[in-house]
């Protein structure tokens, strides 16, 4: 698995963080089986820091394209 950090952006008491994932599905994730496939997952994390600490962290990731990767297929809800 490779984790890398592609840009951080500072102000005031935030510090915002563009990071890629990028690895192989070898075992299973979510219940869904380990599928060999190969893997890349952007997401953006902010921090609010106070006295030099992490206090709050949020993430946003890119799950929808994760399951697609992983052979997961989106179908329209029947009405």
């Amino acid at each position: 698995a490779n984790y890398e950090v592609k840009e951080i952006v500072t102000e005031g008491d935030k510090v915002v963080v563009w990071n890629i994932f990028s690895g192989t599905h070898e075992k299973e994730y979510l219940g869904i089986p380990a599928t060999g496939n190969k893997i890349t997952v952007s997401s953006i994390l902010i921090f609010k820091i106070q006295n030099g600490k992490i206090i709050e962290e949020r993430e946003e990731a890119d799950m929808l394209g994760a399951m697609i990767q992983l052979g997961m297929q989106l179908v329209p809800k029947k009405q």
